[in-house]
């Protein structure tokens, strides 16, 4: 239904699909090469100012830019800068035309972030032989012809453009632009987008469709689109036309500047920072207007190439996905899309709730899709896999961190279970979150009033049948739900940012009751818990072990245990931690190993004690002989490390 309006004995560029569009920015020669590009089958995106360039291009998903640099050479320059972290993170080419007295000024050109260059004089097929090299750079850039071709088509619903066959008077319009329109997209005729204008508006963009049937050349006009709401924003109208005059293509261009786009940048990837991230959700959930969604995002393996590969390969991992998921997100997000990386290996995503949860489901399998492919880091082709949720704003969202901990505790139920990378949140999981936020309020009350219990589990020895320790296990007695465990317990304590508070609690209530234990259990040890959130803390060995000689309970008979999950972040910050603590006199026990992609590197780089292995791992002790070799096989490595 869209035809791109290629000439007669012209290619396509590539053979799924019909061209990209095509950005330029040029200063003095923006019409020429808006028909040259045209004129070869490109849409054609052009501007003469630099204002608002980088948002501009993003919007208009092309895959090729291009800066007129002749004649103003550093205002050029300029806007090479401008536009070229943008196209990094979207896979895109970035031609610059220079005059040929500037060409001794390439390594300038080459610096700003250009891929490309073509010098003048140049004749026009000159120009579209670039572009079409361009082009070609940019397709092995973002995964192949297939794979653009796949994000076009998913472009164009979400697009606002239109066609028109004069003839026969039938016109066709994106579902993107109907629903923008109000009106049905089937059985349309005439020039129905324009009747949504007003009159001025109206009379110029007829005016601007009878100089291009009469000439061929393309040309834009400006005015007002109306929303819904009764709101407007100011637009661009690029129109062009096929060669036989008797369709004409329109292509509508939001104008107004995001200044959000400009916020917080991440440093690594060039998409936005976590408090960018934040500050749209919030300005969002200000106007309390349609219902948008969030897309949490995480890269599950990411911990494993940080250890095998080191940090260099990994933060080229995290380029290349916010390369790849960034077309795709302006394609299908809408043009107020947003996207930013949190720490370590999650980006979060914004997109309009016009789009709709069936579109948001599908950009969340095309980004799944687009992340498992093997990427290149360096010298290595690695894989990775992820976790998608989604979650749609509701009213009682209150800012940006309420929504996110609800995304939050998603992800984490999605990592802890095998039904499958991606999950919608719906209404039911809307009243699961109401139901945490009300323990959250409930936690920091608990604490003050010593309502977290502790229980003794006990540990035995297996050949003599003796009781020779036990664990600590922190129980809410919650007056409402009752009796809570420490998954739960825990997990309420992440998204409320009473972490740090609990375990502190837990190791100290802990360390005072068993010092308080009769001379009949003096022999016992007791093993207490410490989290990621505590191995960060500056000092906390030191801290810690004041606290434990505080309680009175002898250090040599404590075990502090800690989860493969709490050593993933700084592996050599946890070594030096937990070396600490054995000199000052406790041992060291790795909990839950089997878990984690890193674990025999744990083992290697790690001062322990102990090894727990995790019980999804000894569950299936009595299952198959393969489960029985892996289980017995890493019990006889801990027995051979001493352990």
């Amino acid at each position: 239904m869209w035809g791109n309006g290629v000439a007669e004995g012209e290619s396509s560029g590539y053979e799924y699909g019909a061209k990209a569009p095509v950005f330029l920015l040029s200063f003095r020669h923006r019409d020429e090469l808006a028909a040259a590009a045209t004129s070869a089958g490109w849409q054609a995106i052009a501007a003469r100012r630099v204002d608002n360039a980088e948002q501009r291009f993003v919007s208009s998903g092309a895959m090729v830019a291009v800066v007129d640099a002749r004649g103003s050479f550093e205002d050029g320059i300029a806007a090479v800068h401008t536009l070229a972290d943008a196209a990094e993170i979207n896979a895109s080419a970035l031609l610059v035309l220079v005059s040929h007295g500037d060409v001794g000024m390439l390594d300038a050109v080459l610096s700003a972030g250009a891929t490309h260059y073509l010098a003048s004089p140049f004749k026009d097929s000159e120009f579209i032989q670039s572009l079409r090299f361009a082009e070609r750079y940019a397709i092995r850039l973002g995964g192949g012809a297939r794979a653009v071709a796949q994000r076009q088509q998913v472009n164009q619903d979400a697009s606002l453009t239109w066609c028109l066959d004069v003839k026969v008077g039938q016109s066709n319009i994106s579902n993107a632009l109907a629903q923008r329109l109000s009106v049905n997209s089937d059985d349309l005729t005439g020039f129905v987008v324009f009747d949504a204008l007003e009159p001025g508006d109206r009379a110029v963009g007829k005016a601007a469709v009878e100089r291009l049937l009469a000439t061929g050349n393309p040309t834009a006009f400006t005015h007002d689109l109306p929303a819904r709401g009764g709101e407007t924003c100011r637009v661009a109208h690029h129109l062009r036309t096929d060669t036989a005059r008797s369709t004409v293509y329109g292509t509508i261009e939001v104008l107004e500047t995001d200044t959000e786009a400009r916020d917080g940048r991440d440093q690594l990837t060039g998409v936005r920072d976590a408090t960018a991230a934040r500050r749209w959700i919030d300005t969002r959930l200000a106007l309390r207007g349609e219902p948008f969604f969030v897309l949490l995002l995480s890269i599950t393996r990411f911990e494993m190439i940080n250890t095998a590969f080191g940090r260099d390969t990994g933060d080229q991992l995290l380029q290349s996905v916010a390369r790849l998921i960034g077309p795709l997100v302006s394609e299908s997000g809408g043009r107020r899309a947003m996207i930013a990386r949190t720490a370590g290996a999650e980006f979060i995503i914004g997109i309009d709730g016009s789009v709709g949860e069936a579109r948001a489901l599908m950009l969340a399998e095309h980004l799944a899709e687009q992340i498992e492919r093997p990427l290149l880091a360096g010298t290595h082709l690695v894989s990775l896999s992820c976790r998608i949720v989604i979650v749609e704003s509701v009213a009682e969202d209150i800012d940006a961190s309420q929504l996110l901990r609800r995304a939050s505790a998603a992800l984490a139920d999605a990592k802890a279970s095998d039904q499958g990378r991606i999950r919608m949140v719906n209404r039911a999981d809307q009243s699961a979150a109401a139901y945490d936020q009300s323990l959250q309020s409930d936690l920091r009350r608990a604490l003050d009033n010593d309502e977290i219990e502790m229980l003794f589990q006990p540990q035995v020895s297996i050949p003599t049948g003796r009781i020779v320790g036990v664990e600590a296990l922190a129980r809410w007695q919650h007056p409402v739900h009752g009796e809570l465990g420490a998954a739960t317990l825990f997990a309420v304590a992440e998204q409320s940012d009473y972490l740090l508070a609990l375990s502190q609690h837990i190791q100290q209530r802990a360390a005072i009751q068993a010092a308080a234990w009769p001379q009949a259990l003096a022999a016992l040890r007791l093993a207490v818990n410490i989290t990621a959130t505590d191995i960060g803390r500056t000092g906390f060995a030191e801290n810690f072990l004041a606290m434990i000689d505080a309680s009175g309970f002898p250090r040599g008979r404590l075990t502090v245990e800690v989860t493969e999950s709490g050593l993933i972040e700084d592996l050599g910050a946890a070594a030096s931690l937990l070396a600490a603590l054995r000199a000052g006199g406790c041992r060291v026990a790795i909990d839950d190993f089997g878990t984690g992609y890193s674990s025999l590197a744990y083992l290697k780089a790690l001062p322990l004690d102990y090894l727990k292995i995790d019980k999804k791992m000894a569950q299936d002790i009595t299952g198959s002989t393969r489960d029985r070799i892996v289980v017995r096989g890493v019990i006889d490595m801990a027995r051979s490390l001493g352990l």
